[in-house]
């Protein structure tokens, strides 16, 4: 064995800077349940450990250990001069702000409600066998809503749909929508609101999203022009849809020809199929790099499982890349596919008959 040592020494420092990660992550959770965060969300007002405690309902000594983790972690700042901890403009943007394109948190609770699971995944690595979104922790579906809504509110009314061909313009005047694997809801009610002319459902398999879902639709006061039913990709009710989305849940499924083949059956002959999927490449090799990691990473524990626990389990994980999933569309026969738009963790791709 030839050991290079400035290999070996970028390894390691790697590896610290990925455990400390993984460590920090339960803090981030811990903090935004208990709402940590937000009680320093006046940018640098320095508090003190028992200050925050005392704004919080917490314990002192935890707290004081939490807030050296985020500081170390620099996801907040420390003020050694008054023993003090603030946040700057940029932390409070994104660790306290659910409203905005860059908040952080939710992508930390979906990652820690995955590990959750090791268990059960260890034993499908040796029989091949699938575990479902409705099998891992609640906790899993709030994240994945938190993690995914940012860009939803960035990106989905300003460039997505807008790079559509003519479906901008049918929601204006009033169409037709079907959202499959619409989850908590979150694109939905974003469509439903800036479209009152048009007609929204969002459907899922999981009923406990479902029934979350149409909770949110109240809070956020979208009118009657939205509604949520309990239905899979494949057996979805109604017909002469004007357009289709699917948000980040194609490569979950087991069958996604099948999926692509009733998508095709329930549009209009001009109708359109809108596939949004996490941002890839068509190789692996492409796809090594920061945003695959985390994709690969998550597809692992989730995406992957998820779809070969349901009928044909094809496992297309969340690295499909945009040649793969043309194949797909095509197979459900679909003749027109393009890439509509992207961003650095999104592709959004067009089917048309």
């Amino acid at each position: 064995m030839n050991i290079d040592e400035n290999k070996l020494n970028e390894l390691l420092g790697r590896f610290v800077g990925d455990l400390g990660a993984t460590l920090h992550a339960g803090s981030i959770v811990i903090g935004e349940k208990l709402g940590l965060y937000k009680a320093m969300a006046t940018p640098n007002e320095r508090i003190t450990a028992a200050e925050l405690a005392s704004r919080t309902g917490t314990n002192e000594r935890y707290i004081r250990e939490w807030l050296n983790a985020n500081a170390a972690s620099g996801y907040v700042q420390y003020d050694e001069e008054a023993d003090s901890y603030y946040m700057t403009d940029e932390q409070v943007l994104v660790m306290t702000n659910e409203d905005n394109p860059a908040y952080l948190p939710g992508a930390f609770i979906l990652a820690t409600s995955a590990l959750r699971a090791i268990p059960q995944l260890t034993d499908r690595f040796k029989t091949g066998d699938g575990f479902g979104w409705h099998e891992h922790h609640e906790d899993l579906f709030r994240g994945t809503e938190l993690f995914f809504r940012p860009g939803y509110i960035a990106n989905l009314l300003n460039s997505w749909i807008p790079a559509l061909d003519g479906v901008e313009e049918k929601l204006k005047s009033g169409a037709s929508v079907a959202d499959v694997g619409c989850g908590l809801g979150a694109s939905t009610i974003l469509m439903a609101k800036a479209f009152p002319q048009s007609e929204f459902v969002g459907f899922d398999y999981h009923a406990g999203s479902i029934d979350k879902a149409r909770d949110r639709a109240k809070e956020a006061g979208v009118g009657d022009n939205i509604r949520f039913e309990v239905a899979a990709s494949k057996d979805f009710p109604g017909s002469d849809y004007d357009l289709v989305a699917f948000f980040d849940c194609l490569h979950d499924m087991g069958d996604p020809v099948g999926a692509a083949g009733h998508v095709r059956s329930a549009l209009k002959d001009d109708g359109t199929w809108m596939i949004v999927e996490p941002f890839a490449n068509d190789t692996f090799a492409e796809n090594h790099n920061p945003v695959g990691r985390v994709y690969y990473s998550a597809s692992t524990m989730i995406c992957t499982p998820a779809s070969r626990s349901q009928e044909v389990g094809l496992g297309l994980g969340a690295q499909a890349g945009e040649k793969r999933l043309r194949e797909v569309a095509e197979a459900g026969g679909f003749t027109k596919f393009r890439r509509a738009t992207e961003t650095p963790f999104n592709l959004v791709l067009e089917a048309r008959p």
